[in-house]
């Protein structure tokens, strides 16, 4: 039997659009967590909040998509952890800003 763990995480969201708000999805591990329409502007940006049930030593993979036909650009700034019972490494993908990972310690 694995063991599960309760992960809150928080990351910045910003962006930069032409025209309309952009749609945007979150996935985690190819699952839908969440589908939005982007309406602030710079400085402003948006805190998303993770919660997953995460088995201990999962590597979890987070990634925004775009969607619709609107001209956006998407970053992931600061993902942190907001609470965890154990020790949880998050690490920015330096070369996609769209996209993050999460594990949780054993």
């Amino acid at each position: 039997m694995k063991d599960t763990v309760f992960v809150k995480l928080y990351v910045d969201l910003h962006c930069d659009w032409q025209g309309l708000p952009p749609d945007y999805r979150i996935y985690v591990d190819d699952e839908m967590f969440a589908e939005r329409t982007f309406r602030w502007e710079e400085p402003v940006y948006l805190t998303e909040i993770l919660q997953i049930e995460s088995d201990v030593n999962e590597v979890h993979h987070v990634k925004l998509e775009p969607v619709g036909p609107q001209l956006a650009t998407f970053r992931f700034k600061n993902p942190r952890v907001g609470y965890c019972e154990q020790e949880v490494r998050v690490l920015l993908d330096s070369t996609l800003n769209d996209r993050f990972t999460f594990k949780v310690q054993a």
